[in-house]
């Protein structure tokens, strides 16, 4: 199976991990600037370094359907830089995820697709897309929504290390990023972890920092622009994370079960 899968950040590249360990051709889409801030651990990085790897899984930067064919021949991941996801007319995949986690739907059709998923809010399956993956973080992280949304954008991050708000990195006005240290750097708060122009970015609560855009990235007033890690372990920051392990093998089900029911029903048919 093709699986185009519509984002390249952390979340979407921990379930392009599952899925192509399963056997499946996956192509992601990017924009020209990611805004991945656990880069580490995210495909998008392959926008600005051409290849990289996560987990020892190699993805590729494309600009043709010959280079995502050639990429696949050797058990790659295929990236593309492609914002209005054209590339899904021409290689016709078999299943669509739309992993953007723009906490609404940008233009996903049930449509597009023999199989479609969601993956958080701004989905309802069964009118936008055949299933939803729940992205909160509690009892429901990674469970497949067959009829329904996922829960609603609380706008507040989960509780890591006993902190929620606290450990996100954000812009303190308009303008350009520059990070003041690197992703596995250890903070106290208070710290200086970057700048926006001339202006610094200080830590909130100490940690590891997670995650950090990469430099010279417009931002906005209050953007997430990184994250630290109270918990303190540096390896995290080189690992695919529970949500996204999670989030991962929701989509793999849902991906799994309605290739089932399709086989299904057309042997329904055929007889």
């Amino acid at each position: 199976m093709k699986i185009l899968i519509k984002g390249a950040g952390d979340l979407a590249s921990g379930i392009a991990c599952r899925l192509h360990r399963c056997g499946f051709s996956v192509v992601m889409t990017e924009l020209p600037v990611p805004t991945t801030v656990r880069r580490t651990v995210a495909f998008s990085r392959a926008v600005y370094e051409n290849s990289v790897e996560v987990e020892n899984v190699t993805g590729v930067l494309c600009t043709s359907m010959e280079d995502i064919e050639k990429t696949w021949s050797k058990d790659q991941v295929a990236v593309v830089i492609d914002e209005e996801c054209r590339i899904r007319k021409e290689l016709n995949p078999d299943a669509v995820v739309d992993a953007i986690i723009a906490k609404k739907n940008l233009g996903t059709r049930i449509k597009d697709a023999d199989i479609v998923i969601g993956v958080g809010p701004g989905f309802t399956a069964g009118v936008d897309c055949h299933a939803v993956v729940e992205t909160k973080r509690g009892h429901d992280l990674g469970r497949c929504i067959w009829k329904g949304s996922a829960f609603p954008n609380s706008g507040v991050p989960g509780i890591i290390g006993g902190y929620d708000k606290e450990r996100i990195i954000r812009a303190v006005k308009n303008g350009i990023f520059h990070p003041a240290v690197t992703i596995g750097t250890v903070v106290k708060q208070n710290d200086v972890v970057g700048y926006v122009d001339d202006l610094s970015v200080l830590a909130e609560v100490g940690g590891v920092v997670r995650g950090l855009l990469q430099d010279g990235v417009t931002v906005f007033s209050g953007m997430k622009s990184g994250d630290i890690d109270p918990r303190g372990v540096t390896q995290y920051c080189y690992t695919i994370s529970d949500k996204a392990s999670a989030i991962g093998g929701g989509v793999l089900e849902a991906v799994l079960s309605l290739r089932k029911k399709s086989f299904t029903e057309k042997e329904r048919v055929s007889q």
